[in-house]
């Protein structure tokens, strides 16, 4: 019996330790999907304005049940500064940032949006220096590796951006791509325009992991704080939509790619994902969150080749390959601040229980001097202590 019980705790200590990879890790297989499923639906004339109220309308369908019932015994109070995060929260992920991922995916393509976002760690460390949520010590080889890594990356994402290069076929691709080579110098600015978007999106990404991290301390609600995010997402996205765009007729919507491409982004990487970035943010902090882009990357590519028989640029695969280089850098570095991290916890929690320990020492101790004292008051000052007692005072 005792057996399986340590098998069980063991197992409980590993999926307690892997949780936090699980849940990245997954949601890099759910936003490869979306990138996608969402080219698709902008290729069949969806609006991406639309889009993106009818995403958060979904997510907010699905999530806020959720969080209504599992968490309405520990849901804080709403003040006035939670309200305004969440707003800006809203307005910053699915307003300003997707709007402007599917305009730059429409100009280049669901490969390099996915590409592009290997850079978010960077921007989201420099973030986090700047707001105090990462601490930089220069003379350790750690803080070293994080400025490294960051440089680099941002030399990769300029040489994504700066250099386009030929087409390159990724694995086996059939078919016309729908982004052909062209010499049309509309072509190379819609190029350069997608570029600029897709990284002015990871700006705005990054700065909302970083708000998100500010608000769960105040709010510390992960659910509500995700189905609260899809609603202000949705009415802020459709005060922009119905101000940017004004055929009625962009709103239909019917039984095919555009509405899965609504449901299934807004479940799994609107609902879903803002409530596993939470519990990840709360327990690694927010750069841990985009450390795993690089997957997605990869996914992507290779759903991309067969699906959509996207081609990828020598300059994109180049720029990547540093990125991913650099992001490494950084990863690596996280992981050793959480290895020297684990010692300190240890500790921690070994000290915790010290007090104990010396309290039940110092209530026997304290318990044989009284008794001790009895003894010297019965015996008119002569004093004597039991070997037994004299023994526990000693220890």
């Amino acid at each position: 019996m005792g057996d399986h019980q340590g098998l069980f705790v063991k197992l409980s200590l590993m999926f307690s330790k892997a949780k936090a990879y699980l849940g990245i890790v997954s949601l890099q297989f759910g936003y490869a999907g979306m990138y996608i499923v969402t080219m698709i639906s902008l290729n069949h004339g969806m609006n991406h304005y639309v889009l993106v109220v009818y995403r958060h309308a979904v997510a907010t369908l699905a999530m806020a049940p959720f969080a209504l019932v599992l968490e309405r015994k520990i849901r804080p109070k709403m003040t006035l500064s939670v309200f305004l995060k969440i707003t800006a929260l809203g307005l910053l992920e699915p307003v300003i940032d997707q709007n402007l991922y599917y305009v730059g995916m429409k100009y280049t393509s669901a490969t390099f949006a996915s590409a592009s976002t290997n850079v978010l760690p960077a921007i989201t460390f420099i973030m986090a220096v700047i707001f105090r949520l990462e601490k930089i010590n220069i003379k350790k080889i750690t803080s070293q590796a994080k400025v490294i890594g960051t440089i680099i990356t941002v030399s990769g994402a300029m040489v994504m951006t700066l250099y386009k290069g030929p087409i390159i076929g990724f694995l086996h691709t059939r078919g016309i791509s729908h982004h052909e080579s062209s010499n049309d110098p509309s072509a190379s600015q819609n190029w350069v325009t997608g570029i600029l978007m897709l990284l002015a999106g990871c700006f705005c990404w990054s700065g909302f992991f970083i708000l998100q991290s500010f608000t769960l301390k105040q709010y510390p609600a992960e659910l509500s704080v995700a189905a609260l995010i899809c609603f202000m997402g949705m009415v802020q996205g459709a005060a922009v939509a119905l101000v940017m765009e004004h055929d009625i007729s962009a709103w239909a919507i019917g039984f095919d790619s555009r509405i899965m491409a609504a449901a299934y982004s807004g479940v799994v990487c609107s609902g879903i994902a803002y409530y596993v970035q939470s519990i990840v943010i709360k327990e690694r902090g927010p750069v841990f969150v985009t450390a795993f882009s690089p997957l997605c990357m990869i996914i992507t590519a290779i759903l991309g080749s067969f699906i959509l028989a996207e081609k990828f640029h020598l300059g994109s695969l180049l720029g990547a390959a540093v990125i991913v280089i650099g992001l490494y850098s950084v990863v690596w570095a996280k992981s050793k601040d959480g290895r020297n991290g684990a010692p300190t916890d240890e500790k921690a929690g070994g000290s915790h229980e010290l007090p104990v320990a010396s309290t039940t020492t110092t209530t026997t101790t304290t318990t044989s001097i009284s008794h001790n004292k009895n003894n010297m008051e019965e015996d008119a000052g002569m004093l004597r202590i039991p070997v037994s007692e004299a023994s526990s005072i000693i220890a």
